[in-house]
């Protein structure tokens, strides 16, 4: 035999055993962690592409919630896994993007110690008023707030948040004061903006939606490339004068970075085709959810250029989590 033809067959060998892994893989349910209360965003997007991934890969995936710290528990357990495929979780834009800029020490590295499969959804944010807000626009807001400068309170679902940096980019990008309550989710923060304790905040499509459409709360600019179906009116603040205050939340799929190639292809390839299909695409839109189902290449793109982003906005600001 060959030099040549020995080590065509020892890669052979090597190779054998994930192959033989990908080819078996799944045999038994994947379990799919979500950092959050069941209830949530995060939850009901999980659940709706869950439903879909089981069926193209043929196994049971079972939701597991494990919130904490952001999020952050959750998706240190996932970092720290057995890499085999069957661990799997939706990572915030927070646990992806923000904390390695805001904290001095992490439970896990977003980049190193994850495999990053493709971005799941898209949620734009909108900026919001309450009634008592003499407001219509958001060039009424800017020059209220300059007018009465460390006047206007605003909430957020938490230090270093999606909502929190989107209101910290708009005052940088407007030079005007505002005052931060965080809070310590969406729920809170949404109740006391509604009971005037607050007077405006960033947050999710679905966090607001109702209560713009109540009346409940005025709508000024979603931070987004485009309008949305649900609001079509509400115009982006591209439109507004202010394309830099893009604040669109996200969320991708992740698992252990050590798990092998085959299988996180496998793994992305459901995702991807649950996500571009139309039934869950509808779903999703229904709460403001706008479905992607990139490329595991693309995601990794994304999420580098968001780390690089909003570390600007942190470093600027001064923001840190101890």
């Amino acid at each position: 035999m060959s030099t040549l033809m020995r080590v065509l067959c020892l890669l052979g060998v090597l190779a054998w055993p994930g192959a033989l892994a990908a080819q078996e893989f799944p045999n038994r349910p994947i379990r799919f962690v979500v950092p959050f209360p069941a209830g949530g965003p995060s939850d009901f997007i999980s659940r709706v592409l869950t439903e879909k991934m089981a069926t193209l890969l043929g196994a049971p995936i079972v939701i597991e919630n494990r919130p904490g710290a952001g999020g952050m528990t959750g998706i240190a357990s996932v970092a720290k896994a057995n890499p085999d495929g069957y661990t799997i979780a939706i990572a915030p834009s927070s646990q992806l993007a923000m904390n390695i800029n805001l904290r001095e020490s992490m439970p896990f590295h977003p980049i190193k110690d994850l495999a990053l499969l493709t971005q799941i959804v898209s949620v734009p944010e909108i900026l919001v008023v309450n009634e008592t807000v003499p407001v219509k626009t958001l060039a009424d807001f800017v020059a209220l707030a300059k007018a009465q400068p460390g006047k206007i309170v605003f909430a957020s679902t938490g230090v270093g948040g999606m909502p929190h940096l989107a209101m910290e980019l708009l005052k940088l990008t407007a030079d005007i004061q505002l005052v931060h309550v965080p809070y310590t989710g969406a729920a809170p923060a949404v109740n006391n903006l509604l009971g005037n304790h607050v007077q405006t905040m960033f947050a999710d499509v679905p966090i607001l939606l109702g209560h713009i459409q109540g009346g409940k709360l005025r709508a000024l600019a979603i931070g987004s490339h485009s309008r949305i179906a649900s609001l079509p009116d509400l115009a982006t603040t591209g439109e507004l004068g202010m394309p830099q205050v893009l604040a669109d939340n996200w969320y991708g799929l992740v698992a252990p970075t050590d798990t092998p190639a085959p299988i996180l292809a496998k793994l992305q390839s459901a995702a991807s085709e649950a996500l571009n299909s139309p039934d869950v695409k509808e779903k999703l839109a229904s709460q403001g959810a706008i479905a992607v189902g990139n490329s595991a290449a693309e995601f990794q793109a994304y999420v580098k250029g968001e780390i690089e982003r909003w570390g600007e906005v942190i470093a600027a600001t001064g923001i840190k989590i101890q």
